[in-house]
């Protein structure tokens, strides 16, 4: 396989995501160099995270309200100064209809990125639908942002990202060289503390230990990535370019 490598710092970037955490699991190494490069990060996450719980009597109304901030959080721990906005779509009911696609399209328009990242919506046996129709929105939006007859009603300007960059993907091409960018990501999930149970393996009674332990898996998977274009960390992802 043909591999490419690092694009070029783009002025702005957009990571679109089903739910709080899957930017900071997928690409939060790579936006936080590109923040240390000046790049304007934004994050858009469009469910509410309200089934990010195991416990049957989570105050769900909370938990949303927590999730909202440890998405804030995690994008301030890579630098990112771009806009965190949240869509607020029920977790485990996003759809790929047409009233989500025009929201996703009317954010593409105003933040106006050169670089959009998302979930590959080709990714064999994926379980969550919510991940299945997340890419879907992003690829469709994708589309729509950059035809001026699509949703005219926006009164804003068209728009035509430069790269589309597809995680989770069964054929990735592409790697972003993130040595140095590791800790950030590790930072940027940890800041999500309400799923340590659920995604980390990190219990209540944690000393410390189990977070060096989820700590070293995320560096490990990034020492994979990097192997391909022979970098100590990456990330890897689908790329797809020109728009």
């Amino acid at each position: 396989m043909s591999w490419s490598r690092d694009l070029p710092t783009p002025a702005r970037a957009l990571a679109i995501a089903a739910h709080p955490d899957d930017i900071e699991f997928n690409a939060s190494a790579t936006l936080a160099k590109w923040s240390a490069a000046g790049c304007e990060v934004s994050h858009l996450v469009l469910t509410d995270g309200s089934k990010g719980t195991w416990d049957p009597h989570e105050d769900i109304t909370a938990l949303v309200a927590r999730r909202e901030q440890e998405q804030r959080d995690a994008a301030a721990a890579i630098g990112a100064t771009g806009r965190v906005v949240m869509l607020r779509e029920v977790d485990g009911e996003l759809t790929s209809g047409i009233e989500p696609r025009e929201r996703l399209v009317r954010w593409i328009r105003e933040l106006r990125p050169e670089v959009v990242l998302g979930h590959d919506p080709w990714k064999r046996y994926r379980l969550h639908p919510d991940h299945r129709h997340a890419g879907w929105l992003t690829i469709d939006a994708v589309v729509a942002a950059r035809d001026p007859f699509f949703f005219p009603e926006h009164e804003i300007p068209h728009h035509r990202p430069e790269t589309l960059l597809l995680f989770e993907a069964d054929e990735p091409d592409h790697v972003e060289d993130v040595t140095g960018f590791e800790e950030a990501k590790v930072a940027a999930l940890l800041a999500h503390r309400s799923q340590y149970e659920t995604t980390m393996e990190i219990g209540p009674d944690d000393t410390g230990e189990q977070r060096e332990t989820f700590r070293k898996v995320v560096l490990d998977r990034l020492r994979e990535a990097g192997e391909a274009v022979h970098v100590a960390y990456g990330e890897a992802f689908k790329a797809i370019r020109p728009l």
